[in-house]
């Protein structure tokens, strides 16, 4: 059973909360579409009590498996409905193939549209 914890007793495998993130955050960017992950864009009510919460994308651990909210940008001239479908199915097969953890709930909130390459997402 995978852990998301620091120590592991002999014979067992865990991973740090960053490994999740870096996986997610990765996931995410590899979609066409995707301006970006916005930091800004979570309630600083959730940033600030939450203790999973990395720029733009929060994870909460059950047991083995694990819920993750990503907050996004989308790029004009693609569908939202479309690249965040392919974002929750990147991040699951991401998730379930390079970790033990089962992604059970994988939420994309797009934030907003960004229309020219030169916008910076926040």
């Amino acid at each position: 059973m995978a852990k998301n914890i620091e120590t592991a007793a002999e014979g067992e495998v865990s991973y740090k909360d960053n490994v999740v993130l870096s996986i997610v955050t990765l996931a995410t960017q590899e979609i066409s579409g995707i301006a970006g992950i916005c930091r800004n864009s979570v309630p600083i009510a959730k940033r600030l009590l939450n203790k999973h919460y990395h720029k733009g994308v929060i994870t909460e651990f059950v047991d083995s498996s694990v819920h993750v909210d990503v907050f996004v940008k989308v790029k004009f001239g693609y569908s939202v409905r479309d690249v965040a479908y392919r974002v929750q199915e990147n991040i699951k097969s991401s998730i379930e193939s390079m970790t033990d953890f089962k992604a059970t709930e994988v939420n994309v909130h797009c934030t907003g549209v960004v229309f020219t390459d030169e916008e910076e997402v926040l």
